[in-house]
């Protein structure tokens, strides 16, 4: 069984490496290439195994999922020649170790339970729309705003609330985010980044076959293996509800919980896009304030 997981292991590593070398231009790494047609998208192996130090045999076992145990100074040479950032060059090292360790079952997905007093956090964030989100983007907790702030998401159950469905499933997603395509490709890498560390966890698993299965878009871009995904610190929205707004977005690790983030948008008081959070607070949907997402919290009462 140990073994059978670390060939897994190592073929995600091998994926990944794969993924980064054929979407790496030859002329991006300094090489000169020929006028003759190129076969091979982005660098061949031996080219990277050259740029890299190491042989090509070796190297091709390493693609092939046959070598799992690659010292540092490889991964770090592989990272080099791939022009990695330091985002993607962690990435490769965490796969790398996984596939060492010979993990032979998946950790248990982290917790969804989110924890009273956070609840009273969301609330007291408003008019600023905020949620606690899982690690594979699940909605499990939010204020008014926060729900009404991603136009029409509150049409769907509570429990299939989750903002990577939304970027890709809800026909509101498009015309709410004025760069949409910018926004799933962060989603994905950040969805990627996970699933390489994870790639048997139920709740990534059977999100990402979903969307997979549903959307085109998401499939292309899955297939680009991408885990340094940008959030822009500002976002603007299209709402059908209050019009265009830009607001200040941040995310928070839960301590104590693993996998928990909570998403909090803010505008400067005072400004069109306060009063905008304002009425998007009052105008939140009646049934996130008694829904088992947010029950245990008590609304501040709203003066008109």
């Amino acid at each position: 069984m140990a073994s059978t997981s670390a060939h897994s292991e190592g073929a995600e590593l091998g994926r990944y490496l794969r993924a980064r070398r054929t979407q790496t231009s030859p002329e991006h790494v300094g090489l000169t290439v020929g006028a003759g047609i190129r076969r091979t998208p982005g660098l061949r192996r031996e080219e990277l195994a050259t740029l890299a130090g190491i042989s090509i045999d070796y190297y091709v076992r390493l693609e092939r999922g046959r070598e799992t145990r690659p010292s540092p100074a490889v991964l770090d040479s592989l990272a080099r020649a791939l022009r990695m950032d330091d985002q993607e060059h962690q990435h490769l090292r965490e796969l790398a170790a996984r596939a060492a360790r010979y993990v032979s079952e998946p950790p248990p997905a982290p917790s969804r339970t989110v924890r009273p007093h956070l609840k009273l956090l969301l609330e007291s964030l408003r008019p600023n729309p905020a949620y606690v989100i899982s690690r594979s983007m699940d909605m499990l907790a939010w204020n008014p705003g926060g729900l009404a702030l991603y136009a029409g998401l509150d049409d769907w159950p509570a429990k299939h609330r989750n903002l990577a469905r939304y970027f890709f499933l809800h026909p509101a997603a498009r015309d709410l985010f004025p760069d949409w395509e910018r926004q799933i490709t962060a989603c994905v890498a950040r969805l990627r980044a996970i699933a390489g560390t994870a790639p048997d966890a139920p709740d990534l698993t059977n999100l990402v076959g979903e969307l997979l299965l549903k959307s085109p878009d998401f499939a292309g871009l899955w297939e680009r293996y991408e885990v340094a995904g940008r959030k822009p610190a500002h976002k603007t929205f299209h709402h059908p509800l209050v019009g265009t707004i830009t607001l200040t977005s941040q995310s928070l690790h839960v301590e104590g919980t693993p996998g928990q983030r909570i998403g909090v948008y803010t505008a400067e008081p005072g400004t069109p896009d306060h009063d905008a959070l304002l009425l998007l607070d009052m105008s939140g949907p009646q049934q996130t304030r008694s829904s088992p997402a947010t029950e245990g919290t008590r609304p501040h009462p709203r003066s008109n």
